[in-house]
């Protein structure tokens, strides 16, 4: 079996719901869902450190930063979606190619 980036992903997910600290009680969701808000303020205060925009921090973060933070920003994401479906994989195929379609018509079906 090929080692896909969804088949990390279902490791990654498997990791979380084992080794996830108990009082994290409820829905589990919710906090996959709200991880994602977290990694994009990291994302927010990367970019702010790359491009020196806060005076007081001056360039704390490099663009690899950004790019790691982004990385993250999209693991989370795919781990929410895994969470909340079983079909994330076709769900975000189906919407890539959707928004592609929208935005590029006179391209549609192309690369399916």
């Amino acid at each position: 079996m090929e080692d896909t980036a969804w088949l990390r992903v279902a490791r990654l997910r498997h990791w979380l719901d084992t080794n996830s600290a108990p009082e994290l009680t409820g829905d589990v969701r919710l906090w996959r869902v709200l991880k994602i808000s977290e990694e994009v303020g990291e994302v927010a205060e990367a970019m702010h450190g790359a491009t020196g925009a806060n005076p007081r921090k001056g360039a704390s973060h490099t663009w690899d930063d950004v790019h790691t933070e982004l990385c993250d920003v999209i693991v989370s994401s795919m781990i929410a979606l895994a969470t909340c479906t079983p079909d994330a994989a076709r769900l975000l195929d189906e919407r890539l190619q959707h928004l592609v379609d929208r935005v590029m018509p006179s391209c549609e079906g192309m690369g399916r």
